[in-house]
């Protein structure tokens, strides 16, 4: 049986927007961004958190606006943002409320770079237009884009009835989740439509289609993408704690992505109590990185362990030199333009671990159980030392920092202006 591997295909191409500072479509990176789960109406908390996720690298990052106190705080933590340098656009969600919050708080309104509302739950009956409208004109008076992102958890029942009755007219009837299917997407396009009409350029509007099932998720997408060109965020909604969410993100995503479908990503993990809010850029960072379509950081390949690497400096070292380049990366990418894209192994044992470290740009093959005290050093694919003694870690991280110097500093003339 032979097993034809599956090729990237060409990411498809949609209308690019303008979102502050960072374009999210058309040709532009894929774009990562991140949500806080602070209450916005405290100012420092807020403020902190945002810092953080930009920190960690979210392009963008949404906020709640809820309810007045939240709306009058968002233009101080723009304020403090500046302040502090934090570049990452603003994003406010919006729910139920939108229309009467950016009326009543124009400073809110004018702060953000982008409104996110959800079609289902804008308003209901007769208030539906009106309200959906008001936010339109609102996001055209202040030059915003706007995220109309539909959820299946609050889908609108109205179009949800009305398709599942005609489904069920049918000689041959679809079954009920191919008609959600369809009602999600129908939603977003009609939505869509109703925006345009009103005068929102197509280069002002982002659409998603959030749903929690991983199956579902690259249905409704591949059909979303097949009938529009609008700019889409990928998100799977609610997709859990730890590794269960993780592996559901990644595994919806990577597969739309391979098929060229999204322009921005959001990894909507459920944190720990007291966990790390930045752990779902990291996620969305390294799965962009994993599949080749972005660099964020240098990768360090090591190996997994077994019988042959009882000791554990090879793990150490792994984590120390993966920790020590992420801290170190806000400043090194300043200071070593192209540096994201290095590679170091570290490697336990003499079985993969001399070939592995040929392959990166700078690795290390630390001796296994039994082996000879020695660990050898590959720099770009050849031999460069042997390391040995209690020192082999520290000596082998000097190495790394003296390589990074050579080829990305000042010795590389990439940086002598500094």
């Amino acid at each position: 049986m032979y097993l034809v591997p599956m090729e990237t295909n060409a990411r498809r191409r949609t209308i690019p927007v303008r979102i502050g500072n960072v374009t999210v479509g058309g040709d532009a990176p894929i774009i990562v961004q991140s949500m806080t789960n602070t209450d916005t109406a405290d100012i420092d908390s807020t403020v902190a958190q945002v810092a953080a996720l930009a920190q960690a690298g979210s392009e963008l990052v949404r906020v709640t606006v809820d309810r007045a106190e939240a709306a009058a705080s968002v233009p101080h933590i723009k304020e403090r943002l500046d302040r502090l340098g934090v570049e990452a656009p603003l994003v406010g969600d919006f729910h139920y409320n939108g229309h009467t919050l950016l009326r009543e708080h124009p400073a809110c309104a004018e702060a953000l770079a982008k409104y996110r509302i959800n079609p289902g739950n804008v308003g209901f009956k007769d208030k539906r237009d009106r309200q959906f409208a008001e936010i339109i004109e609102i996001a055209m008076r202040h030059g915003k884009p706007v995220r109309i992102g539909v959820n299946w958890g609050s889908l609108d029942q109205d179009l949800l009835t009305r398709l599942m009755d005609e489904n069920a007219a049918r000689d041959e009837p679809e079954d009920a989740r191919a008609v959600m299917h369809e009602a999600i997407v129908q939603s977003a396009l009609l939505s869509a439509g109703r925006a345009t009409e009103l005068g929102l350029g197509p280069d002002r509007i982002v659409l998603s289609a959030k749903v929690s099932a991983v199956q579902d998720l690259i249905a409704v997408y591949t059909m979303l993408s097949k009938r529009s060109d609008l700019a889409l965020h990928l998100g799977l909604t609610e997709a859990g704690m730890g590794s269960k969410g993780i592996v559901a993100s990644s595994t919806a995503l990577g597969v739309l992505l391979q098929q060229g479908i999204g322009d921005t990503i959001r990894i909507s993990l459920t944190p720990e109590p007291g966990g790390d809010r930045t752990l779902e850029v990291k996620v969305a960072q390294e799965l962009l990185q994993s599949m080749g379509l972005r660099h964020f950081v240098p990768v360090v390949a090591a190996c997994p362990g077994c019988g042959r690497t009882t000791s554990t400096t090879f793990q150490e070292l792994a984590r120390d030199i993966q920790d020590f380049i992420r801290a170190e990366m806000p400043v090194w990418k300043r200071r070593y333009p192209g540096i994201e894209t290095l590679s170091v192994a570290v490697m336990g044992c003499i079985v993969n671990g001399p070939g592995e470290s040929k392959h990166a740009d700078i690795g290390i093959s630390l001796p296994g159980t039994g082996e000879a005290p020695a660990a050898p050093v590959f720099v770009d694919g050849k031999k460069a030392a042997t390391l040995r003694g209690p020192g082999a870690a520290a000596e082998f991280k000097q190495m790394v920092l003296d390589y990074i110097e050579r080829r990305f500093g000042q010795g590389a003339g990439r940086d002598a202006a500094e």
